[in-house]
């Protein structure tokens, strides 16, 4: 079998800045190959063309095109044509694209084409309650409507993404998964004290706001306590300022912001030991549709104390393997933070539940088999 898979973000120093999206592109290719399927990245919207090698994946980087007439529709039409090219040369069985942004939309592939359910822009203004452009919603739509099979990476993300497209069809279940050989702790009980950490971007939906406000109240019962900060900074589209952190600042009490560290962006291969050296982590996420960081914590073996929206019920099991709030509710938040802070015995017990159920539910190694399984039956089923 060959898979290949249709993106505008994949983790490699050639590409663009990649996000969630790409990483778990890079998973599942990873897994992919490990079962003997060739696996292909076309990488769209880049900064110039060319192709290589990287762990084993063929990748593809095609150039953004400018014209002056239907841009959006011209350079689909190019994306359309090298793909279908490279398909017959390459004996491709199947593609796939997230629904972000319907690149798809207007684009006919000689093989089946699967979306897979990450979160669209549509998705995303609805459960941000934000206006969002008729073009989007209508390149979106159409393109999960030509699909030839949908998967959703969590049940919240589809259920939601069927009543606001009105879509009356199926979608498969598989949610991400991660190499837990990727995020071992060997000392889960070596940590900084009363260290707690956020990784992801600096940005309104992600819920960093309502950390500011969080971690002030924190402080309150806990003065020692550190909030680190890592990820990239990025334009607030609701203010108009372009540094979601300057925002954060503006919150901050003076006591809270001086055990403030904003680190920035770390290379991905970096995380694991600000992962492994954190306290407890935290994520209050205000938009999301399945939230690879906080598996990514629990895998190693960290307290994370996460919003209680939707998708988060599909990750956490509430006081067992990890720790659900209402972001919103800052003074509730805070307490499950302070209280994981100062409880050891409950911290300990949670941490080991915790990887316990990623190791159940998220190991990419058995996720594989069930995408493998839906990419066949998605080919079978096309050839009829």
């Amino acid at each position: 079998m060959h898979i290949a898979f249709l993106t505008p973000e994949f983790p490699h120093k050639k590409l663009n800045h990649a996000a969630g999206i790409g990483t778990s592109i890079y998973n599942m290719a990873s897994s992919l190959l490990k079962n003997n399927v060739k696996v292909t990245v076309f990488a769209y919207s880049q900064n110039h063309d060319t192709t290589f090698e990287f762990d084993g994946i063929s990748i593809h980087s095609i150039k953004h095109k400018k014209y002056a007439f239907l841009g959006w529709y011209f350079y689909r039409k190019h994306i359309n044509n090298y793909i279908n090219s490279a398909i017959g040369n390459m004996n491709i069985h199947l593609i796939e694209a997230p629904d972000w942004t319907g690149i798809t939309a207007f684009i006919r592939f000689n093989i089946p084409l699967v979306i897979r359910i990450h979160g669209s822009d549509t998705y995303f203004c609805h459960l941000e309650g934000r206006k969002q452009k008729w073009k989007n919603f209508w390149f979106e739509k159409t393109a999960l409507k030509n699909s030839d099979a949908l998967v959703s990476v969590s049940k919240f993300a589809a259920k939601v993404t069927k009543q606001i497209f009105k879509l009356n069809s199926s979608v498969e279940i598989i949610p991400n998964g991660i190499d837990i050989q990727n995020f071992k702790n060997q000392t889960p009980t070596e940590y900084t004290k009363n260290t707690i950490l956020y990784y992801g971007t600096l940005i309104r939906k992600k819920g960093v706001l309502e950390l500011a406000e969080i971690f002030n109240k924190v402080v309150e019962d806990v003065p020692d306590a550190i909030l680190i900060l890592i990820g990239s900074d990025s334009y607030d589209i609701s203010s108009g300022e372009k540094s979601t952190y300057k925002l954060m600042q503006n919150i901050f009490t003076n006591k809270a912001k001086k055990q403030v560290n904003y680190i920035g962006k770390v290379p991905y291969a970096n995380l694991v030991n600000y992962i492994k050296n954190a306290h407890i982590c935290v994520f209050p996420s205000l938009a999301e549709s399945f939230g690879m960081v906080t598996i990514e914590a629990m895998a190693m073996q960290k307290p994370v104390v996460n919003s209680n929206y939707g998708w988060a019920n599909e990750l956490i099991e509430n006081n067992y393997d990890g720790i659900l709030e209402d972001a919103k509710n800052h003074n509730k938040f805070a307490k499950a933070i302070v209280d994981l802070l100062i409880n050891s015995a409950k911290t300990q017990e949670i941490a080991k539940n915790a990887v316990k159920s990623v190791k159940e539910k998220f190991e990419m190694n058995k996720l594989v088999e069930k995408n493998i399984e839906f990419y066949q039956s998605t080919i079978n089923t096309f050839m009829k």
